[in-house]
């Protein structure tokens, strides 16, 4: 057995992954993954929002094969999951937005490039089966249509407008763990590193060494401004008047698939559908934004309820098998994991993230064998029951 192998067999599920998370990376990386925004009630209500429901099983059915395997937007998935946008995940492990994206391809599950990544869209595009860019729409038309030229151009096929970041949340829990945008090489950054050498070796210095100081690659048609120019923000700002005009121009110009992300509220799914949209998925982004705000998955059934027969699909707080189970019951369609796949390429790279993968397939595989159901299509509302 390799290191690599005998580091990976100590992680047994997505939460071993957190914790690996959390040792390896320094305060300042870590906290930007893990924190959420002021109180952390949106990302405490998530997790809590699971309790909600209780199984159903039924005995002597034979699960002697159990298929994963789901159709979405006209393609065919080996599982019910893929992996969320994860913004400057580059800086938590090498290269970081390639290896979730090569894992995620040979395992045949889709991985959504993020708008704020630091490795140009085009050399993710270039990974056979990645065709998922998440974009945060510029603040002007023509920005807006370079932009989408630019996606089409490098290939992809599903674009994913995240509509939950009308201006940046509450900074003050990342500036706590020692995060900041821009970045500022400090005296205390710097000891931060240090105290990781795993990580100052194989991701800082390899980063620095081939490929300079990381840019913000992909928020607009051309390459943006690097991670600790002191105009940082001005990539993240002058979105505040964007609105449902918007989302139309978009359509008009995309051809592809068009999923529109951070919907909570039936209302807007219902006119996110009614502007032409293919799919829509329910977040708060991980509990990153609004804190206060409902957990997406006791938003699902009003949501489906307003679309009806139509594609939506979830994120945010998601952690387990059992997790992905009762949102597919609940009329979800996909789920998609954020954090945890960051730790994973963190921890181990590729490697890492493709045994993620390959956990979570068994932890889904595994309960729908102890539910009695062989087909991830036969998960419903009869499997499931609302806590009292």
């Amino acid at each position: 057995m390799t290191r690599q192998q005998r580091r990976l067999s100590r992680i047994r599920n997505f939460l071993d992954l957190e914790r690996a998370g959390k040792r390896h990376l320094p305060r300042p990386i870590h906290g930007y993954v893990a924190n959420a925004a002021e109180e952390g009630k949106s990302l405490a209500a998530n997790r809590a929002a699971f309790d909600d429901y209780c199984f159903l099983p039924r005995a002597l059915i034979a699960v002697s094969h159990v298929s994963l395997e789901t159709e979405l937007l006209g393609r065919h998935y080996a599982a019910p999951f893929g992996i969320a946008p994860m913004g400057i995940s580059a800086l938590s492990a090498y290269r970081g937005d390639l290896a979730l994206a090569r894992a995620a391809a040979g395992a045949n599950v889709p991985m959504i490039m993020s708008g704020s990544s630091l490795i140009p869209m085009e050399e993710v595009a270039a990974v056979e089966g990645c065709d998922w860019f998440q974009a945060y729409l510029p603040g002007d038309e023509p920005g807006i249509e370079a932009l989408i030229a630019r996606v089409e151009r490098a290939g992809f096929r599903n674009l994913v407008i995240t509509v939950d970041y009308p201006v940046p949340p509450n900074p003050d829990n990342n500036r706590r763990s020692g995060f900041s945008s821009p970045i500022r090489p400090t005296l205390r950054l710097v000891l931060d590193g240090l105290v990781k050498p795993r990580w100052l070796y194989e991701t800082f210095y390899k980063t620095l060494r081939h490929h300079g100081i990381p840019h913000f690659e992909n928020n607009h048609a051309t390459r943006g401004i690097p991670v600790i120019s002191r105009h940082v923000n001005r990539d993240f700002s002058g979105r505040s008047h964007l609105d449902w005009n918007y989302l139309a121009l978009v359509r008009e110009r995309w051809p592809g698939n068009l999923i529109v992300k951070g919907i909570l509220h039936p209302e807007d799914a219902q006119r996110a559908k009614a502007q032409g949209v293919d799919a829509i998925i329910v977040s708060n982004h991980g509990g990153r934004q609004l804190d206060g705000t409902i957990a997406p998955l006791r938003a699902l059934p009003e949501v489906i309820e307003a679309v009806g027969d139509f594609p939506v699909m979830i994120d945010s707080g998601f952690r387990r098998g059992t997790d992905v189970l009762k949102a597919l019951a609940l009329g979800a369609r996909f789920v998609f994991f954020g954090r945890p796949f960051n730790y994973a390429a963190a921890y181990a790279g590729e490697a890492g993230v493709s045994h993620a993968i390959h956990l979570m397939q068994e932890e889904i595989a595994r309960n729908m064998a102890l539910l009695g159901i062989t087909d991830i299509r036969q998960m419903n509302m009869s499997r499931l029951r609302e806590v009292p």
